[in-house]
């Protein structure tokens, strides 16, 4: 029998979609889960962006489309991130995917080659390093523990950059941890990067418009402008608009990556449907009064998590200023038992809460920090609080 290509033996099963799976199967067997794992926004997008779904869908014409996005999606993005304040772009400068992630992993096909090395901090998104492995490339993590906030300081992206990796991708605001980046912590990172002119930038932000606090959204080329050559921001409509199932992502970069970007549609994915590129200019273009809600609910929501957990001896939580996750550190657990199971590892921690409480966490160490774990607090607001007290009286049953 053939056998499979190489890079399909480094490619893994998403851990996030392995847990909510496994939820899943645990309610259809009668079990009573409430589901904290997997990040989807659980809302519905405004009824203007079915409006045009079904307006487009009654005139398809059922041909072929851009392979860049069709001109009204770009030119409803250009909008968009101007308002963001990215400026003097165009057209050219954009290209589509079947959401964020796709387009993720056209960015490495286009900007890593072989053995390239590429640097991003942990925690991170499970898909930067499997998306890396698949291509071939060398990730270096630059961890950031809860010590930390989560978060790099410009010595260590200094150091990180000194090895000269081909491309640096940046998460902001952060899943898993809901960390933001202030204007000043922004600038002094953009400051770092001027000075290491031979590494992409990659800034994967599609949670730009869920910022609590009043901190605002930042951009590395806001601080320092000259970075516009070299940096690729990345955006989807999946958490802003409650459009997960709707697969639509862009970027916004170079001319000559949005190209590549734009060749590598034509042989992977051809075009966006045009029903979906419909609903996508509405939900860009028009009111923004439902991400708007749910960025205020996700803040309270928030609020709630973390007075919890602060509730709980031994654990500790950053507070989160966006997304819609909370990422704290449950490692006081470690080394004790829950009745008769051995606390170990946050596998453990997570696959004995489910077990014993109905509640569906994500490891830490799937996002590349082995002490934490990832709450995802996009549930229905009657499920938030029991499931809480669920994590709390587990905590407090453990000897």
């Amino acid at each position: 029998m053939p056998q499979l290509a190489q890079r399909v033996g480094r490619a893994k099963p998403s851990a996030i979609m392995v847990i909510a799976e496994k939820a899943r199967q645990l309610k259809a067997a009668g079990r009573d889960i409430i589901s904290f794992s997997i990040g989807v926004p659980n809302f519905l997008p405004g009824e203007h962006v079915y409006a045009a779904a079904r307006e487009a869908l009654s005139h398809d014409s059922g041909q072929y489309g851009s392979n860049r996005g069709a001109e009204p999606l770009l030119d409803a993005f250009l909008k968009h991130i101007e308002a963001l304040g990215f400026r003097g772009y165009g057209r050219m400068n954009l290209s589509i995917g079947i959401g964020a992630k796709q387009v993720l992993y056209n960015l490495a096909e286009a900007l890593l080659d072989e053995g390239d090395e590429i640097a991003f901090a942990a925690p991170f998104w499970t898909t930067y390093r499997d998306i890396a492995d698949i291509v071939g490339a060398k990730a270096n993590i630059l961890h950031c523990g809860p010590e930390r906030n989560y978060k790099l300081v410009p010595a260590q992206l200094d150091a990180a950059l000194a090895r000269r990796p081909k491309v640096f991708l940046f998460n902001n605001p952060s899943n898993p941890t809901g960390m933001v980046y202030t204007r000043e912590e922004i600038a002094a990172l953009a400051d770092v990067l001027a000075d290491h002119p031979d590494t992409w930038i990659v800034t994967d932000d599609i949670y730009n418009s869920m910022v609590f606090d009043g901190i605002g959204y930042h951009n590395f080329v806001f601080a320092r402008p000259e970075l516009k050559d070299r940096l690729v921001f990345v955006d989807s409509l999946s958490k802003t608009y409650g459009m997960p199932g709707w697969r639509v992502g862009l970027m916004a970069g170079p001319e000559a990556v949005a190209r590549a970007v734009t060749t590598l549609n034509s042989n992977h994915i051809t075009s966006l449907p045009e029903v979906i590129t419909a609903a996508a200019v509405a939900a860009l273009a028009g009111p923004q009064d439902v991400p708007q809600a749910k960025c205020a609910e996700f803040a309270a929501k928030r609020d709630t998590v973390v007075a919890a957990l602060a509730a709980i001896p031994g654990v500790v939580c950053p507070r989160p200023q966006g997304a819609f996750y909370a990422f704290p550190d449950i490692s006081a657990a470690f080394g004790r038992r829950h009745g008769d199971t051995p606390i170990d590892s946050d596998v453990a921690f997570c696959a004995a809460l489910l077990e014993a409480k109905g509640v569906a966490c994500v490891p830490g160490s799937a996002f590349g920090e082995p002490r934490a774990m990832r709450i995802s607090y996009t549930c229905p607001a009657a499920q938030l609080q029991p499931g809480l007290e669920r994590i709390q009286a587990f905590f407090a049953e453990l000897t």
